[in-house]
């Protein structure tokens, strides 16, 4: 049977810890007991580990040997700020497709309230990226930085920047990432009613190009869910060419 893995929040050579909220639900929810194994997360590793002591808000464990984690691929979400209840379905989905990581981006349409509250939800953001991240045995989560404006998330640099755009009738995302070899990757999902004209020309004079996911109109997080697949999956099937 496949072990649960956690992502520790201290760790030494030989023993590792979760820690309140987190070893909570591990305690209360799974009902954790000595003995039990998990595969651990300490860093860029993953071992073995056996629970050693539960005690209030904190689970110990002693480690074992290294597990081989699995590969994280390079790839880069520009995710305007759209309703906070989609938005965080989106992270969570995203984060278990593998994006590396989430740049909460303030856009034209985003919402003022939401743009202002914003700040303060990106702590929640990465829980959610984390308990993604354990869900699907993943060894790290994904980065979620603080929100930003379009003009300072633009500048992101990558081998190949992707915008989604409802105006781009030509070009589909698999189409421009059949074209792309090495490197990483960054795609920008607009907000709930897209990108502005403004900001598709910010774009344009950035150096990033457009595309479509097709000729229906999604929304903001089945774009970004959609893309992600998309992305991930021409990324993996490039690396297993040798490409």
């Amino acid at each position: 049977m496949t072990r649960r893995r956690w992502i520790a929040d201290e760790f030494s050579d030989s023993h590792a810890a979760l820690t309140g909220a987190h070893a909570d639900h591990l305690i209360r929810v799974l009902r954790a007991r000595p003995g039990q194994q998990f595969d651990i997360v300490t860093g860029p590793i993953v071992r073995r580990g056996s629970i050693a002591t539960i005690r209030d808000n904190r689970v110990e464990f002693e480690l074992a040997e290294e597990i081989p984690a699995s590969t994280t691929l390079a790839l880069t979400l520009l995710l305007a700020i759209f309703k906070f209840d989609r938005m965080e379905w989106a992270i969570e989905k995203c984060t278990e497709l593998g994006v590396s990581q989430i740049i909460p981006v303030i856009a034209r349409r985003t919402d003022a309230h939401l743009a202002s509250a914003s700040v303060k939800r990106a702590e929640r953001w990465r829980r959610i990226a984390l308990q993604a991240a354990e869900q699907s045995r993943r060894a790290t989560p994904p980065e979620i930085s603080a929100p930003m404006n379009l003009q300072q998330a633009a500048s992101q640099p990558a081998s190949l920047r992707i915008v989604l755009a409802e105006t781009e009738h030509q070009a589909l995302l698999k189409d421009l990432l059949s074209y792309h070899v090495q490197g990483d990757v960054v795609l920008a999902i607009g907000p709930e009613g897209g990108w502005t004209e403004d900001e598709l020309n910010l774009f344009q004079k950035s150096g990033w190009s457009p595309a479509s996911l097709g000729s229906t109109v999604l929304r903001a997080e089945t774009a970004a869910i959609a893309a992600t697949a998309i992305t991930v999956s021409e990324m993996a099937s490039q690396a297993r060419a040798g490409l």
